[in-house]
């Protein structure tokens, strides 16, 4: 039976959780399978309750974190490799940039036969300045020669890493889209729709519309609210819904301060919500604003419940999007286009009901867990047949 070991950035809301909870709870029998990260920092939601709520019990290491720091990275990489030498994975698949970095340096250390990392996303445009961005390519490339296999969320950012950024050749690199448990967004619909628009106060005529995510620089909150106050300015009636938190909070709390004086109190800030499935049901529409992504989750999860979406063209959005039929792909940054778009989904309650018809049918099969878990085994039965 061979032996995976998981290894995950941190435990905070996103994908790359869910992803790993998934690979770890829903895996044959044919593996044996140990679940591993770090902590959320101070400014990140602890997202613990998802694998714990599927059974799996992970193992933590407090010391990975987020940014580089000699002393907590130099420890963690310990615990890694002290982690490897008892549990003596066949592989090691790591999970983002720190667990990738540190955890397939363990790996190589302690001679595991199969090394696997999976980019969720990528900081290699919009996160840092041309130099720092160098270097992380350059320890990139180097760690791509460590491993046997590198696993893209998506064929565009497949085409980012083997073309754009030269991070590795082609022929190393499988694209393994992400799965998830999206029966739930389609339970009860009316009901958690109702309960919703109770709770937020919203009639039945209200459009109401959400962004989610981390508030973080690099997804854009900005641009949302300078569309939101075009919107508002055309004169056109609405309630907006910011889902999250992060370093960005009180910079994003200013701007939303100003517009509900200006505008009345339409939009609203609500932290992190954890039964996200119930809040999307009383939303109409769903945004993301970033500058760089993988596979945004949470417009996966809009479609899942019904929900038309716009979002910006980063990373592999125009994957998962299908263009006009369930959603709108605006050029990042674009202020006028994602406003238009906005506006008119807003007016439109006849459209929005028929690109609510098509998300489900879209997002069912091609992001299921199951999908996800099957295409895993085979690359992972692939990748060991080559060692033997």
């Amino acid at each position: 039976m061979p032996k995976v070991l998981r290894i995950i950035n941190r435990f905070n809301i996103g994908g790359p959780t869910y992803n790993a909870t998934f690979l770890t709870r829903y895996m044959s029998e044919e593996f044996e399978t140990m679940l591993v990260g770090g902590l959320p920092e101070p400014d990140e939601s602890d997202s613990l309750h998802i694998p714990r709520s599927y059974g799996v019990e992970p193992v933590l290491i407090e010391e990975m974190r987020r940014l580089p720091n000699l002393k907590s990275d130099r420890a963690a990489y310990k615990k890694l490799k002290q982690i490897i030498q008892e549990f003596q994975p066949d592989i090691v698949h790591t999970h983002a940039a720190k667990a990738g970095a540190l955890g397939r340096k363990a790996a190589k250390s302690c001679g595991v036969p199969v090394i696997v990392h999976t980019y969720h996303g990528h900081v290699f445009h919009s996160y840092f300045g041309k130099y720092k961005t160098k270097l992380y390519k350059l320890i990139e490339r180097r760690l791509a020669k460590k491993s046997d296999g590198i696993i893209a969320i998506s064929p565009l950012q497949k085409d980012e890493l083997v073309k754009q950024h030269r991070i590795c050749e082609a022929e190393k690199v499988k694209v393994i889209q992400l799965g998830f448990d999206l029966g739930q967004f389609q339970e009860q619909l009316s009901e958690k729709r109702a309960a919703t628009r109770t709770a937020y106060q919203l009639e039945d005529e209200t459009v109401a519309v959400a962004i989610v995510g981390r508030l973080a620089p690099i997804k854009n909150h900005g641009l949302f609210l300078a569309a939101v106050e075009e919107v508002l300015k055309a004169g056109i009636q609405a309630r907006f819904f910011i889902v999250g938190d992060g370093m960005e909070y009180e910079k994003i709390a200013s701007t939303v301060s100003r517009l509900n004086e200006t505008y009345g109190n339409c939009i609203e800030m609500t932290s992190w919500i954890k039964d996200i499935a119930q809040f999307n049901a009383g939303m109409d529409i769903i945004c993301l604003t970033s500058d760089n992504e993988g596979t945004p989750v949470s417009l996966i999860e809009a479609q899942a419940c019904n929900i038309p979406v716009i979002s910006t063209d980063v990373g592999g959005v125009k994957d998962i999007v299908l263009e006009g039929e369930t959603g709108f792909v605006v050029p990042k940054n674009d202020v006028k286009a994602f406003s238009e778009k906005l506006a008119f989904l807003i007016k439109n309650k006849k459209n929005r009901e028929i690109m609510s018809q098509n998300g489900w049918k879209f997002v069912e099969e091609q992001f299921h867990y199951k999908t996800l878990v099957r295409n895993m085994e085979n690359y992972y039965k692939e990748l060991l047949a080559k060692k033997q």
